[in-house]
């Protein structure tokens, strides 16, 4: 079991970019993740390093939607990150426009025995991290590193993500969230039982470090340092 550990910054997006470019010097295996809030994590991380030729970069969970869909977390990433780099990483994306249970098989065989140096994660309002929702048949997996499944909120597309035995095998996991509407999901993610209703607490079953990069909205009520 490990603890999580809350870092408060006015800028946590600034904080994680740094992270993001640091191992990207190092060459090591990168998970990225979609959602609006690390938008900017991605474009401060191009900015400090140009050049991730060195790294591999994987993605936590995908919507069933084609690349070039505003709802694609790729294509998030492609615009925010990738689309800025002098020098591209070897990309490993999940193909979101196969047929669900295709897309997952097709990205099982694709991390192949890839252990993630650093896995970058969201939370929702309801406590899910990737495409884990409390209540859904995904978060239930145990044999499979990648399952699909329903979506708990929106948009209510079908999700291709990594299952929980696949993340905690991550060396370092961080987890960037912002603003007051995540502040209770915070608390019982980070500062309360581990319990299946809330998905995210499940990462401190693991033994990876567990950092948590928030703003001062998001901290709310919970027992922070930086």
């Amino acid at each position: 079991m490990t603890e999580g550990r809350l870092h408060v910054f006015d800028d946590p997006a600034g904080a994680v970019a740094q992270l993001l470019a640091a191992e990207a010097r190092r060459g090591g295996a990168i998970v990225l993740t979609g959602g609006s809030t690390p938008e900017r994590a991605y474009e401060l991380a191009a900015r400090l390093e140009p050049d991730w030729s060195r790294a591999q970069v994987f993605w936590g969970d995908e919507r069933c939607v084609p690349p070039d869909d505003g709802r694609s977390n790729f294509g998030l990433a492609k615009r925010a990150l990738l689309d800025r780099l002098a020098a591209l990483p070897d990309v490993h994306r999940i193909r979101g426009e196969l047929a669900p249970a295709a897309a997952a098989a097709e990205y099982e065989a694709e991390l192949g025995e890839a252990t993630p140096d650093l896995l970058l994660l969201g939370l929702g309002p309801d406590g899910h991290v990737a495409s884990l929702f409390p209540g859904s048949p995904q978060l239930a997996e145990r044999a499979r590193l990648v399952t699909h499944g329903p979506a708990g909120l929106e948009p209510f597309v079908e999700r291709v993500t990594l299952t929980l035995p696949a993340l905690l095998t991550a060396r370092r996991i961080v987890v960037l969230v912002a603003g007051a509407g995540k502040a209770e999901a915070v608390e019982r993610s980070f500062r309360g039982p581990v319990d299946e209703e809330v998905p995210a607490s499940l990462l401190r079953r693991g033994e990876a470090p567990l950092d948590v990069y928030l703003d001062p909205a998001a901290a709310t009520g919970a027992a922070s340092a930086n």
